[in-house]
């Protein structure tokens, strides 16, 4: 069968290798059919952080399936479900994967929508852990993927303002539609000062990060939130973040909280919940589509942003 193998910075090639096996019980056998890349993705693709070891198989996590077999008891053979790999190591056409790492794909709605409750499931994972939300005022510093669904789940918790932050006019113009009340272009106005013009003389109440391992933003988000106020962390850092001004943050007395790793029985159903029930609307994050052949292609696409890429989506060949 195929594997993804990075064979050196940004060149990625499919390979053959042998088939998986289930060997414990409590397994199934995943066969892809639909994937979509994340920024998280690009910490392997890219291969200049060796604080993540690159393997066969790296780097792709979100994905719609069929279930081949199985050793446990939560689903059948032939069962769709959302799966998520281990380590991001799910660029296999099949692997083997407990059953505790899929859930039932929800019938009411595009597939390709289905496949979004992943990314979306680590939002609301992340959400849970903040405060209550009503009538705050929330900056998202990031307008990729995982910062509009940010946008768009803090517009159904009830923020106040809500202020997109990113470099990129195409990721901005999006932003509204996902809920966002007011956009702040970085390359063309100080962020800081336009939150505040945005909110009157204040600081935002929450402010979440989500641009990840390329830029450090903490020191952004510590000059955009207020006294008192709440930072998320969630983009992927590096092991050591460089220049943090660690002591603006504590004289503000501002709280950080970080995410990783959601709750496969309640993040990833919610989330495949809330899209079915047209609590949100992921339509607009689907802007490419690749078929596995082309994954270089679409992982370059995604990569340098090429387009106004936002979710890149590659069709396996159990697909076809």
């Amino acid at each position: 069968m195929l594997a993804g193998d990075i064979h050196a910075p940004e060149k990625i090639r499919l390979i053959d290798v042998p088939e998986m096996t289930l060997d414990r019980p409590g397994e199934i056998l995943f066969q892809v059919e639909l994937a979509c890349l994340c920024g998280s993705d690009l910490l392997f693709f890219e291969g200049t952080y060796p604080e993540f070891a690159i393997e066969v198989g790296h780097s792709l996590h979100e994905m719609i399936g069929t279930v081949v077999q199985t050793t446990g008891e939560r689903f059948q053979p032939g069962e769709r479900v959302l799966c998520v790999p281990v380590n991001q190591r799910g660029l296999f056409e099949r692997f083997a994967v407990t059953e505790q790492r899929a859930i039932p794909l929800d019938p009411r709605i595009p597939e390709e929508q289905a496949l979004l409750a992943q990314p979306l499931g680590t939002v609301i994972y992340a959400l849970r852990k903040l405060p209550n939300l009503i009538d705050q005022n929330v900056a998202v510093v990031g307008q990729g993927p995982i910062g509009q669904l940010f946008t768009a789940a803090v517009r159904n918790l009830g923020a106040r303002e809500i202020i997109a932050i990113d470099l990129l006019e195409s990721r901005l113009s999006t932003s509204p539609t996902m809920g966002a009340t007011a956009v702040v272009n970085a390359s063309q106005e100080d962020p800081v000062e336009a939150t505040r013009r945005i909110l009157g003389g204040a600081s935002a109440d929450v402010v979440i990060e989500a641009v990840g391992h390329r830029e450090q933003a903490l020191n952004l988000c510590t000059d955009l939130c207020r006294k008192f106020g709440s930072i998320l962390f969630f983009g992927v850092p590096r092991k050591q973040v460089d220049e943090l001004r660690w002591y603006d943050l504590f004289r503000k007395n501002l709280t950080v909280y970080t995410s990783v790793e959601p709750d496969f029985t309640r993040d990833f159903p919610l989330a495949m919940r809330w899209i079915a029930e047209g609590r949100l609307d992921v339509a607009p994050l689907i802007t490419h589509r690749f078929p596995l052949e082309q994954i270089q292609e679409a992982f370059d696409t995604f990569r340098h942003r090429r387009d106004g890429a936002m979710k890149v989506f590659v069709d396996f060949p159990a697909r076809t």
